[in-house]
């Protein structure tokens, strides 16, 4: 029997320490280790327990969960530790805090849920996948015992292949993202990396629920030279302008009359989530064909691969973010493993990789010239509305 996952629960209310700890309980895969009731308590017990994850609530008295992350992360940076966060806007703020020092991914607390077992289901739907994506090697079932067979040599992981384009390699128009666990750090890293000057625009879709998308895009824009907004419907998509998917909206983008323009809806879900990267890669292969550029980082799952599978065969390009370096090789793996990235690269050479693919439009102006600049620089003129060279084909219509 493979081993159990150990896990450290820590909540300053004895009924969310009850409550987690019969949640996880339930699952055969997982074994709460101890529990502790504030910060200071919890780094004794990670000391004697030494647990394979650990959950951490943000408020709670004598040492509270940010000042706890910041405490484990002096002596252990690679243990994962899950935030529980309430769903407001103090809570957000919070988490972003924590993940920035450290943390390795949250979950919300269920809010004006009827029942107790309401609530429960809510903690193991969001709280398990996450456990078990953090500690795959022991969350995987032991393999069935085989009857006897000849001894033979041992044979290699199967090797992550990348894609060698058969045609000439088309200038990106436009960059789209895409990320969950482990990716409000990453892609801040890759788009402080970016130049104010990108001349395309860049779609992000990073799994987060509502409240969440807007702080984080805040952040965001106060740390990049790119302009960085929450996406809103019908704003238009112009070069220089990162737009973050809203949480709990899929987002498009659309041709409407001679610009592109965001387009959000809650349609069905797509791999578990609303925004889905899938939705949101599709619609821009739609709108810019194979001139795009797809980047998937760090997260649970495989949102993204199929998109980046059009991406593909309409002779785009796609990089994808290393195991090394991922918090969760789900979605960057989910593509990797199958031969569409033209790149798998550690998370500090991203960056370059898209100023390198991108060519002119990621270079500084030259004098004389009549760049699409950042609209950083431009503050008070409001950005042209982005019309591509060439006719893009009608997007796909969306589901509402």
């Amino acid at each position: 029997m493979s081993q159990r996952i150990k896990v450290l629960t820590v909540d300053d209310s004895v009924v969310v320490r009850r409550l987690v700890t019969d949640v996880l309980a339930s699952d055969p895969a997982i074994e709460v280790v101890g529990t502790a009731p504030n910060g200071k308590i919890a780094l004794d017990k990670i000391a004697q327990l030494a647990p394979d994850v650990v959950t951490l609530d943000i408020e709670m008295p004598v040492m509270d969960g940010l000042e706890a992350i910041k405490e484990i992360r002096k002596v252990d940076r690679r243990l994962p530790v899950i935030m529980f966060s309430t769903l407001t806007e103090r809570g957000a703020t919070a988490t972003l805090e924590a993940l920035s020092s450290g943390a390795s991914d949250y979950v919300t607390k269920p809010a004006n849920v009827g029942s107790v077992q309401e609530s429960m289901d809510s903690v193991r739907e969001q709280l398990i996948p996450k456990i078990k994506a953090l500690v795959p090697h022991l969350a995987a079932p032991a393999p069935a015992p085989a009857a006897p067979v000849r001894p033979v040599a041992a044979q290699p992981a199967t090797p992550v292949t990348t894609r060698v384009p058969s045609g000439a390699v088309k200038a990106p128009r436009a960059l789209v993202i895409g990320s969950s666990t482990g990716g409000p750090e990453a892609l801040s890293a890759v788009l402080a990396g970016l130049p104010a000057t990108l001349g395309v625009p860049v779609l992000v879709t990073q799994h987060m629920p509502p409240v969440f998308t807007r702080l984080y895009a805040q952040r965001l824009d106060k740390a990049s030279a790119l302009r960085v907004v929450e996406a809103t419907d019908g704003e238009p998509v112009v070069p220089g302008s990162v737009y973050v998917a809203p949480g709990d909206f899929h987002m498009e983008v659309v041709r409407r009359g001679p610009q592109l323009v965001v387009k959000l809806h809650q349609g069905p879900p797509e791999n578990f989530c609303r925004p889905a990267v899938d939705v949101m890669i599709r619609s821009a292969v739609a709108a810019f064909g194979g001139e795009l550029l797809a980047v998937i980082l760090t997260g649970m799952g495989s949102d993204g691969k199929l998109g980046c599978k059009a991406v593909a065969a309409a002779g785009g390009q796609v990089v994808a973010q290393d195991e090394a370096t991922s918090v969760v090789w789900g979605m960057p793996g989910a593509v990797a493993r199958e031969g569409i990235a033209d790149e798998v690269l550690p998370l500090g050479s991203i960056a370059d990789a898209i100023t390198r693919r991108l060519g002119p439009a990621a270079r500084p102006a030259t004098a004389g010239s009549s760049p699409l600049a950042s609209t950083r620089s431009t503050a008070s003129v409001p950005p042209p509305a982005f019309s591509p060279a060439a006719p893009a084909a009608r997007p796909t219509q969306g589901r509402w």
